[in-house]
């Protein structure tokens, strides 16, 4: 049975991150290394964002053994990686998926009580007409609970 469950998932891995942070340094860096020892892993193309196609990532999400949150500076401000880290934490709920979070050069405390620019990308999504304060609510729980999870502060490893 347990092989069933496993065989059924699309990816080893999805990498959640900003981009414009860690595409080319970090995250770049980790998906050659999962990729030469033949790791399954969804990373998304910066077209797929250009096309605005959030389902597809929605989708890779749940068909993903284990998700690797990568924490920047900047994560905060995307709704992309809110949104997928909402998704996440569902599946990490309801499929038993594991979450791994990853700071990357920021510290976890700013992240969990969403300080500096976390809180500047809060304030930001706040004042967007657009953005559901519902939907906002549930992006800061999200964080929170992300960063309560075990996981590493590369600021420790450098």
């Amino acid at each position: 049975m347990a092989a069933s469950s496993s065989s059924s998932r699309k990816y080893d891995v999805f990498l959640n991150f900003r981009g414009e942070d860690t595409r080319k340094i970090f995250v770049g860096h980790l998906y050659g290394a999962l990729d030469r020892k033949a790791i399954n892993t969804f990373i998304d193309a910066e077209n797929l964002r250009k096309g605005n196609d959030l389902s597809k990532l929605l989708s890779a999400i749940e068909e993903s053994r284990l998700s690797i949150v990568v924490f920047s500076q900047n994560y905060a401000s995307s709704t992309w990686c809110l949104k997928e880290l909402v998704k996440i934490l569902a599946c990490m709920d309801t499929k038993n998926q594991i979450v791994v979070p990853i700071f990357y050069q920021v510290d976890p405390s700013e992240v969990r009580k969403l300080k500096r620019s976390f809180a500047e990308a809060f304030a930001q999504h706040e004042r967007e007409s657009n953005t559901e304060m519902e939907e906002v609510k549930s992006w800061r729980s999200a964080l929170t609970r992300a960063t309560n999870l075990s996981g590493w502060d590369s600021r420790k490893y450098e």
